[in-house]
């Protein structure tokens, strides 16, 4: 069910009242990088990225809290890839283990991710505790989110029961939907945000509560009708059709298809058959259209 203010076909209309998705445009525009202390992180011995290396930042200095000082000591990069990197990290002033993920800021323009993960609040979405910026000897401005710590990741738990040559008990593989699918409910109806990149690997998941977490929002967006997307977007397997078919007017409903796929992969073990089945499809569906208009 679509909350108010959100269209029910998936877009945020230009004339909509939603006060999440007013409250994400009005902070996107108001975001400014500053080179102060209150955002810049002083970074000891190198990167801050390889393990034992210490990053020392600050937080508070606002609405007259006082500013205190935090420090993160990497441990071991648990991910990467074209975004940057995301590496464990303990605080040392309170022995939590976060993760922090690090990614290239470009100065010229404003950073989605952070405006977004900044209004999310919900106990099936990664939280954010914290968030500065590091420069580099070359001038790199770099992000760097710190994040609530969630060992594993639905891929690596389809991964360990394939390697055991089994299938995904059904109580598990419910208990996973049903809170993929309260994620998707709050960030599509509260915050009217599109994911636009729902896959096992951005599922994280406690192994010992089986608690489930959507992470990684560096693709999301809010969608707002009549204006065009890139529909290069969402990773293959998890690919919308329309997307396939390079619409740039989508709805909310990519990340359906997506949470779809991962329900088949989560019981067939693989989702590579659904794509295959689904270029299938597609090709013949447009064959028969092509047979239809040359009649």
């Amino acid at each position: 069910m679509a909350s108010a203010g959100v269209a029910p076909s998936g877009y945020k209309n230009s004339s909509s009242t939603s006060i999440g998705a007013e409250k994400l445009q009005d902070q996107m525009n108001e975001l400014k990088i500053r080179d102060d202390k209150e955002v810049e992180a002083t970074i000891i011995n190198g990167k801050g990225t390889e393990t034992g290396h210490i990053i020392v930042t600050t937080t508070g200095g606002k609405n007259g809290q006082p500013k205190q000082t935090v420090s993160y000591m990497a441990e071991r990069i648990v991910g990467q890839g074209s975004f940057g990197i995301v590496f464990q990290a303990k605080c040392l002033e309170t022995g939590e283990t976060v993760a922090i993920k690090k990614v290239l800021q470009d100065k010229r323009y404003k950073n989605r991710e952070l405006q977004t993960m900044r209004l999310l609040d919900h106990p099936n979405v990664v939280a954010l505790k914290h968030c500065f910026f590091s420069t580099t000897e070359k001038d790199e401005l770099y992000l760097n989110l710190v994040l609530e710590y969630v060992p594993e990741t639905v891929h690596r738990v389809v991964k360990h029961h394939n390697k055991m040559n089994q299938r995904m008990p059904l109580i598990y593989v419910k208990l996973y939907m049903y809170q993929i699918c309260r994620a998707l409910a709050y960030i599509h109806g509260t915050i009217g945000v599109c994911h636009r990149d729902i896959k096992p690997q951005n599922l994280l998941v406690n192994p010992h509560t089986h608690q489930l977490k959507l992470c990684d929002f560096g693709s999301a967006k809010v969608l707002v009708k009549g204006e065009p997307n890139i529909s290069y977007i969402c990773s293959r397997y998890y690919r919308a059709p329309e997307l396939i078919f390079g619409a740039t007017e989508y709805t909310t409903a990519i990340d359906i298809w997506s949470a779809g796929c991962v329900l088949a992969e989560l019981m067939l073990g693989q989702v590579k058959v659904v794509w295959t089945n689904l270029l299938k499809s597609s090709r013949s569906s447009v064959r028969q259209q092509g047979k239809k208009l040359n009649a």
